[in-house]
């Protein structure tokens, strides 16, 4: 195999290749990886569960940052209110714990609104969702320039898996990566799995996807569609909520400006990638926010060899380009696999088609 290392071109190839395997099959890296796509793998569940009922939602960024900001306060201010530096579980405190509770209100209130808009004044769906997202957007800088907000209310922690559990032959990295991170990371399998089945084996799932393929005959046989889309849309709320909670209650500890930085697109872009089922979406966001974690992992671990030496070169030499580069990758990625997806993804047949019950006359 080193041999084929040798062969100019196709041996950087190879040895790059290699080092993804080594790397990820590692551990240490793979915990990174799933904390770079919770956000996103949150963000297209909430996509799947509007756009399965009939219901486009491209306000899913605008209701993540909407929900990080409230999120945020909340928790400095009970924090202020009730100081505790860590809990016995995760590090959870009644201050982190309040700004989850209210990050995922933020998150269903704004699902709300855009249901309202959508379902019951029958607008049109993209101005709906653009309305949120530039909305929030600005009220959030408004807001965070006018109080400016100091201190923090601190993160959760991460889990520490037993060492006999992660040094397992094979199979040690897949519960490193699930138990080596925080509760809404760890999370994110919980709500990826059942999402699945429930949306494909259960009379929800059933009734829900027929009212985003064809409502009227939905409701011909006593499916209320109107409820259903609202009980959807609120329910893609909840995942928004977390996921605007999870970048300033677990992965930062802080809010910034316009902080989800394009997130809820790549997660709708990752929602079409996975053909608008929840593990196909949760592959995409794991694959197109790999290739930043990589980036990490050059920097930590470079690779072996020729590779290694040319790689660490650029880091050193130009360390504004070697992060620019791999902190757009997942936006390149995004656009190069959508390119090739979106003519082959179809979207439920009723989807962004506001339905109007006919009177029984």
């Amino acid at each position: 195999m080193e041999a084929l290392f040798d062969i100019p071109v196709l041996g950087f190839i190879l040895q790059f290749a290699a080092y993804l395997v080594q790397i990820i099959t590692s551990g240490h890296i793979a915990p990174i990886i799933l904390g770079l796509a919770t956000p996103i793998a949150l963000g297209a569940l909430c996509g799947v569960m509007n756009e399965r009922s009939g219901v486009v939602n491209i306000g899913i960024e605008g209701m993540m940052l909407f929900s990080a900001y409230i999120g945020f306060m909340t928790a400095l201010l009970v924090h202020e209110a009730y100081p505790m530096e860590t809990g016995s579980v995760f590090g959870a405190t009644p201050a982190l714990l309040a700004g989850v509770a209210t990050a995922i209100a933020a998150g269903v209130l704004i699902s709300l609104l855009h249901a309202w808009l959508s379902v019951t004044v029958r607008a049109d769906q993209i101005i709906s969702g653009t309305i949120i997202n530039i909305t929030a957007l600005g009220l959030t800088s408004y807001l965070n320039r006018l109080i400016k907000p100091f201190g923090s209310a601190g993160t959760f922690q991460s889990l520490h898996p037993p060492a006999a559990l992660v040094n397992l032959p094979g199979v040690g990295w897949v519960f490193e990566m699930f138990l080596s991170v925080g509760p809404i990371a760890m999370s994110v399998i919980v709500f990826i799995i059942v999402s699945q089945v429930l949306l494909f084996r259960s009379r929800w799932g059933l009734r829900t996807r027929a009212v985003g393929e064809h409502p009227k005959a939905a409701d011909t046989v006593g499916i209320n569609v109107i409820r259903l889309r609202y009980q959807n849309v609120l329910l893609g709320g909840v995942f928004a909520g977390l996921a605007g909670a999870y970048l300033t209650l677990e992965a930062t500890g802080s809010f910034q400006n316009g902080m989800t930085a394009g997130r809820g697109f790549i997660a709708l872009a990752a929602m079409i990638f996975g053909r608008w089922t929840p593990l196909g979406a949760f592959g995409g966001a794991l694959l197109f926010m790999g290739s930043q974690a990589l980036g990490v992992a050059i920097r930590l671990a470079p690779p072996p060899g020729d590779l290694g030496t040319f790689l660490s070169g650029i880091q050193h030499a130009y360390p504004s380009l070697y992060n620019n580069f791999f902190g757009g990758l997942p936006y390149l990625i995004t656009i190069v696999v959508l390119a090739g997806v979106v003519g082959r993804s179809v979207a439920p047949a009723a989807d962004g088609r506001p339905y109007e019950k006919e009177s029984a006359t």
